[in-house]
């Protein structure tokens, strides 16, 4: 499944880093490419190959490969990182934003 394309016009900065914003894409789309992630995000294959592995490597995601695609699978009980908000989930944070 591909998205529609964003807005050509991304702010220059955000409140939530790029970790969270792949994160989201994927929660919203768990079967979602590498690609797709890129262009909603507004940065490149690469940066988001690097941080599905970070993601994958900290136990906040899991992949599967079905085909030729991956399958992502969000473990959404894992604490957000910083000290600021480690007492809140990866749910508390996709359901905040779903809302």
């Amino acid at each position: 499944m591909s998205f529609l394309a964003p807005e050509n016009n991304l702010p220059s900065w955000t409140f939530l880093t790029n970790h969270a914003h792949v994160l989201i894409a994927i929660s919203r789309n768990p079967e979602i490419r590498q690609r797709d992630i890129s262009y909603l995000v507004g940065i490149t294959v690469g940066a988001v190959q690097r941080i599905v592995n970070e993601l994958e490597a900290e136990g906040y995601i899991r992949s599967e490969r079905v085909g030729r695609r991956n399958r992502y699978e969000v473990m959404a009980d894992q604490p957000l990182r910083h000290p600021l908000e480690d007492h809140h989930t990866i749910a508390d944070l996709i359901t905040s934003l779903d809302q």
